[in-house]
């Protein structure tokens, strides 16, 4: 059983001649009512047991007390709730209300197998910790860590979670590359210093589509920003033309990704791509006639001034063909501001100048996404020995963003929440006091009456049970 030790009774700044006392003595309350929003949404759209289906358990089934989903759904739904270190599971693994949302049914601990367990509903830091530290060979015969995950079942299902979120089929499809840092304090494996960054860090790679999330790969920091790129392209380009063969599909990046390995597969495989291209003397000298013309409007104006040129050009030793590059003649008041893409698109998707500033600008967003991951639900709490297992952690952190932002798109569409954060919808959606008490019939839940955002927590609830109830 749970040690029964008597609350400290604290003493707060009294009230007129009222005295103030409050002690943790409230029993099963919880502060993180909001998750019943999230278990809804998991039960419907099953994410968090498909992600389980991507792992196989050697344990023995006679000796099992937390399933794979429910280890799985410990984990996940607690980053997406801000419990991102596994020692936060210490105290977490008492919560009635997280062992709920979680799939348990004896909430209390009461059935537990093991008298200490008594009273504790779910899982440890240290069976938690199986998922992760479980070598690619384990099996029946391992003496702890028997959960071994499948890394191609991972990364297909986020792929298949993108495409089921359309409700139609897209006319196209932009695919955002980006690499960021992860930055390492320990002596893990695959660490790397990173000259640009200045520490060491890994190197992940995203995926983006929209608010979409397709792929978060764990690298090496030794390696250049681009690296991977083709042949994480090639599966998902062939997973998307399967299901949408005649959606047009669009790269886009800065100059990181601006390769020829990486246009050519492109334009052999009907492809489009805008790529950042870096500035150089020659690209420089062609753009010198529109950007003595943006100099002129400056100082006539005093305003800030832009110009675009197309036009065609080819490296002297990388490129085995001239390619159309957009080139944009900015004047500031500081000065000159030239900047170059390049694209496959045809002429007529776009102006030179929208390409620019509508197409290739808007690839900005992606930032706010690997922000999210990154800051809000701790995609760089890659803290264990190997890549492995870090990589298992990043890919919890991109399950709990694709919980978020599917709750983001379809229970809050409409409200005031529907383009806040990840973090904002933690704050103010599920940071909410929660009352339990059982029964045998029923659990019922008491939220607070004056939680400034239950309208927007209700409307949230109308729009899951709305959706078509899973089979």
């Amino acid at each position: 059983m749970i040690t029964e030790c008597t609350p400290v009774q604290m003493e707060f700044q009294g009230l007129g001649r009222r005295r103030v006392e409050a002690a943790f003595d409230g029993g099963h309350l919880s502060s993180d009512g909001g998750s019943l929003l999230l278990r809804e949404l998991d039960a419907h759209f099953t994410i968090i047991e498909r992600l389980a289906a991507c792992f196989t358990d050697h344990r023995n089934a006679e000796l099992i007390e937390h399933s794979v989903v429910e280890l799985l759904r410990q984990r996940v739904f607690g980053i997406a709730l801000g419990y991102e270190d596994l020692n936060d599971h210490d105290r977490l693994r008492v919560d009635p209300l997280l062992a709920l949302v979680s799939g348990k049914e004896d909430i209390e601990g009461r059935e537990r197998r093991h008298e200490a367990d008594r009273g504790i509903p779910l899982a440890s830091p240290s069976t938690l910790n199986r998922l992760e530290l479980t070598p690619e060979d384990a099996n029946s015969d391992s003496r702890y860590k028997k959960l071994v995950y499948s890394a191609e079942r991972i990364e297909s299902l986020l792929v298949d979670l993108f495409l089921e979120s359309f409700k139609a089929t897209p006319k196209e499809i932009v695919l955002d590359f980006d690499a960021t840092d992860d930055q390492l304090h320990g002596k893990q494996e695959g660490r790397f210093f990173h000259g640009y960054y200045g520490n060491y860090c890994y190197l992940p790679l995203y995926v983006t589509c929209g608010d979409e999330l397709l792929v978060a790969m764990l690298r090496k920091s030794n390696i250049d920003a681009c690296e991977g790129t083709v042949p994480v392209l090639e599966r998902l380009v062939k997973a998307i033309r399967a299901k949408f063969p005649d959606t047009r599909i669009i790269l886009r990046g800065d100059s990181g990704f601006c390769r020829e390995e990486i246009m050519a597969w492109c334009e052999l495989n009907n492809v489009y791509y805008v790529l950042g291209l870096a500035k150089n003397s020659r690209l420089i000298a062609m753009l010198e006639p529109v950007l003595f013309k943006a100099a002129i409007r400056h100082r006539l104006t005093g305003v800030a001034c832009r110009e675009f040129l197309s036009f065609e050009y080819r490296t002297q030793k990388s490129w085995t063909r001239a390619r159309r590059v957009i080139g944009k003649a900015e004047y500031l008041h500081k000065g000159v501001n030239p900047r170059f893409i390049v694209t496959n698109l045809p002429e007529d998707y776009a102006t030179s100048a929208d390409l620019y500033e509508k197409i290739y600008c808007a690839r900005g967003d992606m930032e706010n996404r690997i922000k999210e991951q990154q800051m809000d639900l701790f995609a760089d709490r890659t803290s264990c020995n190997t890549m492995r297992a870090n990589q298992l952690r990043l890919w919890f952190s991109s399950m709990a963003y694709v919980l978020m932002n599917r709750l983001r798109s379809t229970a809050l569409a409409g409200t005031e929440m529907a383009q806040a954060t990840c973090g904002t919808i933690r704050i103010k959606l599920f940071k909410i006091a929660a009352a339990l008490k059982m029964s045998v019939r029923r659990v019922a839940i008491h939220l607070p009456t004056a939680c400034p955002y239950k309208e927007v927590f209700v409307k949230a609830w109308e729009a899951l049970h709305r959706l078509p109830r899973p089979a």
